[in-house]
Formats: C-alpha cells, sequence, structure tokens
C-alpha cells in the first residue's frame, strides 16, 4: 500500500510491475488515470494552457490514506497504489493514478472506482485553471458528491 503526492510524471506500468513483482496471488490489477483536459469552449474562444494543483501537505497524505483504508476494510485487496501529482500541469499531462491490486477483478474494479470517487471529494486538492482568456480556482462538481454518495449504499464485499 502506498501513498504519493509528487511533482514527477509516474509511470503506470512501472507501478503495475512493482506491485505484481512482490506478490504473486495478484490475479489481477484495476488501474485508472486521470489526465489534464484540453478542454476548449467555441462559443467563447476559451482553451486551457494549463492547470495548477495544491494541496495541503500531511493533511492530504492524511485523507488519502483514509480512504485507501476504507477500501481495503471493504474488499480482499492484495495491494493499492495512489498517486496524485502536485505544481503546474500541462494539457494531457498525467494527473492522478489509481493502481489496485486482488486475488479477482471484481474487488479490483469497484475497490478502483471507489478510491477515485472518494479521492475526487474527499482529498484537499485545489485546482487553478489558467486559459487563454482568465484564471480561477475550480469549484467541486455536484457529480463528484453524487458518485461518492452512492457508496454508501454500497455494503461491503469483503467477508471473514
Amino acid at each position: 500500500m502506498s501513498i504519493s503526492i509528487q511533482k514527477e510524471i509516474f509511470s503506470t506500468e512501472d507501478v503495475i510491475l512493482k506491485m505484481r513483482e512482490s506478490n504473486s496471488s495478484i490475479g489481477a490489477v484495476v488501474t485508472f488515470t486521470g489526465f489534464v483536459r484540453d478542454f476548449y469552449d467555441n462559443k467563447e474562444g476559451k482553451k486551457l494552457e494549463q492547470l495548477e494543483l495544491e494541496h495541503y501537505a500531511g493533511m492530504t497524505e492524511k485523507m488519502l490514506s483514509k480512504i485507501e483504508l476504507e477500501a481495503n476494510a471493504r474488499w480482499l485487496l492484495e495491494d493499492t497504489q495512489i498517486i496524485h501529482r502536485v505544481g503546474v500541469l500541462l494539457p494531457s499531462d498525467p494527473i492522478v493514478l489509481v493502481a489496485v491490486a486482488s486475488k479477482h477483478r471484481g474487488d479490483a474494479f469497484d475497490a478502483c472506482h471507489f478510491i477515485i470517487d472518494y479521492l475526487k471529494v474527499d482529498a484537499p486538492f485545489w485546482k487553478k485553471e489558467k486559459t487563454n482568456m482568465d484564471e480561477y480556482w475550480v469549484n467541486d462538481r455536484k457529480e463528484d458528491s453524487l458518485s461518492k454518495d452512492r457508496w454508501k449504499k454500497v455494503s461491503s464485499k469483503k467477508t471473514n
């Protein structure tokens, strides 16, 4: 289990290789990689130039650890890796990686989905978008909260 907040780019392939090298009982690895979108608004001619990510050191890692622990309490997992980048990122740059390994794919899929849904809402990251026209802090999206809330209705699949 590992959490990393970093400026450096990451390699999904390297993360998976390390997970599998250390545990031969892994039957499935599910990953989610989020990228900086090169959005653009045809009406206004607005185009993203860069995304700046900030976080609250110490608090961010603590929250990600809490999310990871909750996933491990709900599903039978062999390993989890969460990497989130901070600093100035450009369109197409990777921002976040969630990699979940388990003996069976169902646990890995559900836990990966759960982790990214909770991370989007609960982890203390702040995003500032700079476009060719302006710059602004990104507000929370209602859709992200709804995605997180749906997990409250899903009971744990973990058996003892």
